[in-house]
């Protein structure tokens, strides 16, 4: 969720809180510390979901007596920055690919989780860079919270596991949802998702299928630069 950091950077004369006092703006109007309470709080809250819809950065200076009707009587000058949101990518399969994928990805905006039920693959990964689970989708799926700063990569080793997993996330808020596969299988899989009724056309169109740009990429390394390029193209749309 946005959200946006206030931060006190200068005062003059009686005010309710110090320099380098903090509190954190979330986008549905929820605040995580103080910068003082009150008419000035309220008007800071009110400046900081402003800043996020703008996604700019702004100086606010504060005459408590006049602007707040606030007793204390000083000024306080309160910088406003949004926070960058850190964007969860999800790839399952912890395949030469998705593999690839993790590691570029990881040097990015994005916080990589590998989830596989495969342990032998799991703890073949020689990095502690990002977070790598080793658990059955039907154990895994239900503890996450998806919402629109996910990003869900499905890079299985089976077609039907790999639909299985698309067929509860195809229901879910997210940023992006990409499946690998050639023509034949995303076809087969479109045409049985809307036989037996688990996504009609338009949520189907909302899947990258076969995921990735168009590249001509052959090697997992170069598939996973195609899927990259088409998650920054998303990230950077929004």
């Amino acid at each position: 969720m946005k959200s946006a950091l206030c931060i006190i950077v200068d005062t003059k004369g009686s005010t309710p809180r110090k320099i380098s006092s903090k509190m954190q703006v979330f986008e549905d109007g929820r605040i995580k510390g103080t910068i003082g309470g009150g008419n000035l709080e309220k008007k800071v809250i009110e400046n900081a979901l402003e800043q996020i819809k703008k996604n700019e950065a702004k100086l606010f200076k504060h005459d408590l007596l006049h602007q707040h009707n606030m007793c204390c009587g000083g000024t306080v000058y309160i910088y406003i920055e949004p926070m960058k949101e850190k964007l969860k990518l999800y790839i399952f399969g912890a395949g030469h690919t998705g593999v690839a994928l993790a590691e570029a990805a990881n040097k990015l905006d994005f916080q990589v989780v590998v989830i596989d039920d495969r342990k032998e693959y799991i703890d073949a990964i020689q990095t502690n860079s990002f977070e790598k689970i080793n658990a059955t989708i039907q154990n895994f799926l239900p503890t996450i919270h998806f919402d629109k700063s996910s990003y869900i990569c499905i890079l299985t080793y089976d077609h039907q596991l790999d639909r299985d997993i698309l067929s509860y996330c195809i229901k879910q808020k997210v940023a992006y949802i990409g499946m690998i596969g050639s023509q034949r299988k995303i076809e087969m899989t479109k045409k049985i998702f809307i036989d037996s009724g688990i996504a009609d056309e338009e949520e189907l169109n909302k899947v990258n299928m076969p995921i990735g740009k168009n590249i001509l990429a052959d090697t997992p390394e170069e598939i996973a630069i195609s899927i990259l390029a088409e998650l920054i193209e998303t990230k950077n749309k929004k």
